[in-house]
């Protein structure tokens, strides 16, 4: 009796934990994702879609890995875009200013409607989470060659 008393609170238990387990929606932001199809960039890049928006949720988290010597073509969004640099290096710029060399650590928000474009470094991979808004679609207003791409490397050259 003991021991059948002890095997049923223990299934009770199990079950329990179970149940509570399925509540929850868990993802993982370590995992690469996706390797993306070779549009609106050059070289080679991945995407994690963390979060995505919905009728309770108007943003998305994507994890975006570009390999080495990658880039994004110019681009803008309908609603502000933020970008956290978790790896790596890589290179920003926005429409008419200079572009920077982003690196682990930095936050950097984008304007909505601000045309820009952003990208791995020649000597680094990069990982960043970007936060950006709705169902949108992302707007491509320009190819970023790779002589521009190599230009923008030059300059921003660690020395």
């Amino acid at each position: 009796m003991k021991k059948s008393l002890i095997l049923l609170l223990s299934l009770v238990c199990f079950a329990t934990i179970q149940a509570q387990n399925s509540q929850y929606t868990v993802s993982s932001y370590q995992e690469a994702g996706n390797k993306a199809p070779n549009t609106h960039y050059i070289g080679e890049a991945y995407l994690n879609a963390l979060v995505r928006a919905n009728d309770t949720m108007d943003y998305n988290i994507t994890k975006a890995t570009f390999k080495a010597n990658s880039t994004l073509d110019w681009h803008r969004h309908a609603t502000p875009q933020v970008l956290i640099v978790v790896e790596g290096e890589g290179y920003y710029q926005e429409r008419g200013k200079t572009p920077i060399r982003m690196k682990v650590g930095d936050v950097i928000t984008c304007a909505k409607e601000t045309e820009h474009w952003h990208a791995s470094s020649k000597e680094s991979d990069v990982t960043y989470l970007a936060i950006y808004g709705g169902d949108q679609p992302t707007v491509w207003t320009e190819v970023v060659s790779q002589a521009y791409y190599d230009s923008v490397a030059k300059t921003l050259q660690k020395n």
